[in-house]
């Protein structure tokens, strides 16, 4: 998109931003009740959403109903017992008034007291409309209303109708007479008295603790304010062609064009105020009778009107309407509700028809939503039946046959069965069983232990911290908190998306990654100003990261590709030998296979960058921990199985994720950085000659120290030296530091004139700087939140402040030391808006993180952009 263009969308979107959403003060809005006219001064910052809705209908000559608008102030000012001219009020309406209440507050969203029909219904009323609409009619309106009122005005009981005859005259007789025994006094005549009561309820339900604690869970602020709306009731009731329902032009799930809502027919002599609803098709359809059909002058009515809002209010709407006597009443226009696929095609197509830029239409989409489309999503309308919650680890949904180990998860795979692998937490181990099935849950865990981590980078649906399961491996069980007991083979459905497991096989909805999504995401990255790679770990991890236009690899943990059952028993023989020698041999054999990898590695990513990190991991996690395993270690290596058992106890340490690991293993067993370093160097020569020119980033794990970097450094130059030299050919490389301790950020100043980027792992930094473990956190970490101790998930959400800080003093020294150091984060924050506005603010170059979550950091690194842009 061309600068020109990006301005005029920017100020468009402003204009539009400034004129929707004009702040008001409660002090500037007029504290009168306001007759909603094209010029009465209603906004939604003091009249609310519905209100400011309503006028915009006016404002397009739409037959809406005479309405008036009560402010925040008022509505306020009702709930402390100052009613307004109640005359005054009703005067618009006429003498015999019948009207209906609604809530409008500044977000639909917020919720609101539920609406009230029929008030100013009354005896000298009901008269009037047993001519107009006749006897039964008026009767079941009359009679309901009363109901209504007396359980939400006047807080009755309603046990006190049960038993009563609710039809007819003798109904209308018995519910008058029931109000009267219960309140001591005749049912109010005077619209009124009954208009004031309906106001003053929904004010104070409005005001009342509970509705405020629920509204401000939904993002409301304390002092959010509720406006009113009294509207003239349009019956939809008379001898023509009568009837109510809503109409909107495109499907809430698939967002593509298609005529759909409901019409409940209630003309005289056919279906009049059938309890069963009476409802029909709105357009033609095999099935039945349709609108369309019985008055396809007022179907055509409604779709040009909802057609006229579509481009007028700039969205697509849902319009809320009456027929009387086929003459057609606008009562409201409301957003159509969407699903997240639908939010993309809706923003896409309005952007294309020209209705929003589209800058705007990148903003209409919610980030996280973009994951729903990228896996296969439970049907949110199904009835199933949650068994257990836990941690929503890896989003997607997916069906199948309990399994609790990777051996009986690759059997299932064999026979091309489904199975979900559940364990008490994951480990390397576990990794083929992980890619074998469809999806993995499990008792312990956090959102970035071991299997939420491996989850998310080959896009499987994944639950973690399921704490109230309890795991019985050896009988191969698993109790849920309410007794029942599931066994291997039963089927079970994970959805990762929200955290929850489904008994049986719940129905799914296919991933959507149709035009729709790549043109939203083709527009994000004309806006983004900021890189975002992806976390890969295998060449199929990369074919992910390339589908979704990621800028590169920023993390290649290279530790993944050692536990193919090929490479596991050399990697363990390297672990056992006693001699460097020895260890180099071992090294040897692995050599070719790492070779190759980073060959695939670099072909798929053609020519962009790819960030591989040394080997992290202590070496225990290569080795086996149960009985079986060992012995079957002790056959390969053709050790006894008492030296094969005493070798795996003295590697033991009591805190291995701080122990030898990353840098550490660099230092005292060189030999296995070397064999890495001589990997990636003679890749980029092979991968060379098929015309990708790679430049290889390699990056130190774990440092705390400069001296660290300056070893490392020296033998990976060292070992470049020596495959230039014995290949003849010249390439180029970058070497970097991933800062995981709160001392790599600390020192950055010393550390960063020896490194030509810097990788934040907030994974690790985060566990450091809380002292939190973050495999066990999960099992605590709600309840901090609850009681307010972290304001989120600090493993989930990025610690801003505490964290955060790290991060900004690391960056600001590091950039003193070297102006054009490389600044980026590649832990599992990676993904997150949050975090990547945090990036875009410290200057960041780039962001990387799951394959899967690419999609998302790309659309949220726009969405920030044109926020930034069209901020006063």
């Amino acid at each position: 998109m061309g600068q020109a263009a990006y301005s005029a969308a920017i100020r468009r979107i402003a204009a539009v931003q400034h004129d929707i959403n004009r702040p008001k003060s409660r002090s500037d809005a007029n504290s009168r009740p306001e007759l909603i006219t094209p010029t009465a001064p209603i906004a939604v910052a003091s009249h609310g959403g519905r209100a400011k809705c309503l006028q915009r209908l006016v404002r397009m000559d739409l037959p809406v109903p005479r309405t008036v608008a009560l402010s925040f102030d008022t509505v306020h000012g009702i709930a402390s017992g100052q009613m307004p001219d109640m005359t005054a009020l009703l005067e618009p309406f006429g003498p015999q008034p019948l009207l209906c209440v609604r809530p409008s507050s500044e977000d639909p969203d917020w919720g609101g007291p539920g609406a009230v029909l029929n008030v100013g219904m009354n005896d000298a009323l009901f008269v009037d409309l047993c001519d107009r609409i006749g006897q039964d009619a008026a009767t079941a309106i009359y009679i309901r209303f009363v109901q209504g009122y007396s359980i939400n005005v006047a807080r009755l009981d309603p046990d006190m109708f049960d038993g009563l005859i609710l039809e007819g005259r003798e109904g209308l007789h018995q519910v008058l007479s029931a109000y009267e025994e219960e309140t001591e006094e005749a049912f109010p005549q005077d619209p009124a008295v009954q208009l004031a009561g309906v106001l003053r309820s929904m004010s104070r339900a409005w005001e009342g603790t509970t509705a405020r604690l629920l509204r401000q869970a939904k993002g409301a602020p304390a002092d959010a304010g509720l406006g009113l709306i009294v509207q003239e009731m349009a019956y939809g009731l008379g001898k023509g062609e009568c009837g109510s329902g809503v109409i909107q032009l495109v499907s809430s799930s698939t967002g593509r064009p298609k005529i759909t809502g409901r019409y409940l027919s209630q003309s005289q002599g056919r279906d009049a105020l059938r309890k069963d609803g009476g409802s029909i098709y709105l357009a033609r359809d095999p099935r039945g009778p349709s609108l369309e059909d019985l008055a396809p002058e007022a179907f055509a009515e409604l779709i040009d009107y909802t057609r006229q809002m579509r481009i007028r209010l700039r969205e697509e709407m849902q319009t809320e309407f009456t027929i009387e006597n086929g003459q057609v009443h606008v009562l409201d226009g409301v957003r159509i509700r969407r699903t997240p696929r639908a939010a993309v095609r809706i923003a896409v197509a309005l952007a294309n028809d020209g209705v929003i830029p589209p800058a705007e239409a990148i903003l209409r989409v919610e980030p996280r939503a973009v994951t729903e489309m990228l896996h296969r999503q439970v049907d949110p309308e199904a009835r199933t039946e949650v068994i257990t919650r836990g941690i929503a680890a890896s989003p997607g949904a997916a069906a199948g046959k309990i399994v609790f180990s990777s051996a009986a998860a690759q059997t299932a795979a064999s026979r091309d069965e489904s199975c979900i692998l559940i364990r008490r937490e994951t480990t390397p181990e576990d990794i083929r069983g992980m890619h074998a099935s469809v999806a993995v849950l499990t008792e312990r865990g956090g959102i970035t232990s071991h299997a939420a981590v491996i989850a998310r980078g080959i896009g499987l649906p994944c639950v973690v911290g399921a704490s109230d399961l309890r795991v019985n491996l050896k009988r191969k069980t698993v109790t849920m908190a309410d007794g029942r007991v599931l066994k291997e083979g039963d089927e079970i459905t994970v959805d990762g998306t929200n955290g929850s497991v489904i008994l049986g096989s719940a129905p799914l909805h296919e991933a959507a990654l149709d035009e729709a999504f790549q043109q939203l995401m083709a527009w994000a990255d004309q806006f983004r100003d900021i890189g975002v790679r992806a976390n890969a770990d295998t060449p199929a991890d990369a074919e992910i990261a390339r589908r979704f236009d990621a800028q590169g690899i920023g993390l290649c943990r290279t530790e993944h590709m050692f536990f193919d059952p090929g490479r596991l028993t050399v990697m363990r023989e390297m672990i056992f030998a006693a001699q460097a020698d020895d260890r180099k041999a071992a090294l040897e054999q692995l050599l070719p296979m790492q070779r190759a990898d980073f060959v695939e590695l670099f072909r798929i990513m053609q020519g962009k960058p790819v960030c591989i990190r040394l080997l992290d991991p202590p070496l225990h996690e290569f080795l086996p921990t149960d009985r079986d395993g060992i012995r079957s270690l002790a056959e390969a290596l053709d050790r006894p199985l008492s030296d094969v058992t005493r070798r795996i106890e003295e590697m033991a340490e009591h805190n291995p994720m701080l122990g030898l690991r990353g840098v550490r293993l660099g230092i005292t067993m060189p030999e296995i950085y070397d064999m890495q370093a001589r990997a990636i160097f003679e890749a980029v020569i092979e991968a060379s000659r098929d015309g990708a020119q790679v430049v290889p980033e390699i990056m130190i794990p774990l440092v705390s120290a400069k001296r660290e970097v300056e070893l490392v450094k020296t033998r990976v130059e060292a070992m470049a030296a020596l495959v230039r030299s014995a290949s003849g050919q010249s390439f180029d490389f970058r070497l970097g530091v991933m800062v995981e301790t709160p001392r790599a950020a600390l020192r950055a100043g010393e550390i960063a004139p020896h490194t030509a980027f810097l990788s934040f792992g907030t994974n690790d930094l985060t566990q450091m700087t809380y002292g939190l473990s973050r495999d066990d956190a999960g099992r605590f970490m709600k309840t901090y939140v609850q009681q307010g101790v972290y304001p989120e998930d600090p493993f989930h959400i990025l610690d801003s402040d505490g964290v955060g800080e790290l991060l900004q003093i690391g960056a600001n020294r590091g950039r003193e030391a070297r102006k054009d150091l490389v600044l980026s984060i590649c832990g599992e924050h990676g993904g997150n808006p949050e975090s990547i506005a945090f990036c875009r603010q410290a200057g960041f170059d780039y962001v990387s993180c799951s394959p899967y979550r690419v999609p998302v950091a790309r659309l949220a690194a726009a969405q920030l952009a044109v926020k930034e842009a069209i901020r006063p």
